[in-house]
């Protein structure tokens, strides 16, 4: 009865999880959406769902730690609960840096050569190892883990591409140059963003292995 109680209110964490993950990827799509499109209106959307993932920070580690008080969590409960616990630290990071790049999208004046650059592409890929980390964790997938940590270089090559694309712009006239400065804040934002989807992963693959990858590469 108890173990059953339990198994439930592990299966409630996994639900929260993915509301905050769903956030986060509304978050980021909205704030490219109001770059692409230029749609200011869209920048108050962006800092309400911020706020609502600094809410469900809170309320899902209060949760966590109401589950390691009042339960006995046998090593892997307690690995799942701690990776939780670090998971949504890196969400709520990934929330203020969708909220940075509304934040800039608010001030920034047009310009006709946005929709040629990659900003886009870094935005899909960026959302998508962000769906692809919680994916991982609620399904106990590994192997889906370890992908997403690999696909980080997709966004740092995006985020490359990017550069030379700005530094093309500046070449072509000087007038572009504090869009390109702006351009650049939220291309950096977007490879943070895949940065942070990488740590979720990693905190996956120790909740299933009890293995940290980062701790283990730094002990070699």
């Amino acid at each position: 009865m108890v173990r059953s109680r339990f198994d439930a209110q592990l299966e409630q964490l996994n639900v929260e999880l993915i509301k905050m993950g769903a956030l986060c990827e509304e978050a980021i799509t909205a704030s490219v959406s109001a770059l692409i499109k230029y749609d200011k209106s869209v920048v108050q959307t962006v800092f309400e769902k911020d706020n609502e993932i600094d809410r469900m920070e809170r309320d899902i580690e209060t949760f966590c730690m109401r589950l390691l008080l009042q339960q006995q969590p046998v090593a892997k409960d307690l690995r799942a609960i701690s990776s939780a616990l670090k998971m949504i630290s890196d969400m709520e990071r990934i929330g203020d840096q969708a909220g940075d790049i509304a934040e800039i999208m608010a001030v920034m004046t047009d310009h006709d050569t946005k929709s040629k650059l990659h900003i886009q592409d870094m935005a899909r890929a960026a959302v998508k190892m962000v769906t692809d980390s919680v994916d991982s964790f609620v399904k106990k997938d590994l192997a889906l883990a370890r992908s997403v940590m690999k696909y980080d270089d997709v966004v740092d090559d995006l985020f490359d591409k990017v550069k030379e694309e700005i530094i093309s712009l500046i070449g072509e006239d000087r007038a572009n140059g504090e869009f390109c400065i702006d351009l650049l804040m939220i291309a950096k934002y977007l490879e943070r963003i895949g940065d942070h989807a990488t740590n979720i992963a990693e905190w996956v693959e120790f909740s299933i292995t009890g293995q940290h990858v980062v701790a283990e590469e730094e002990r070699k």
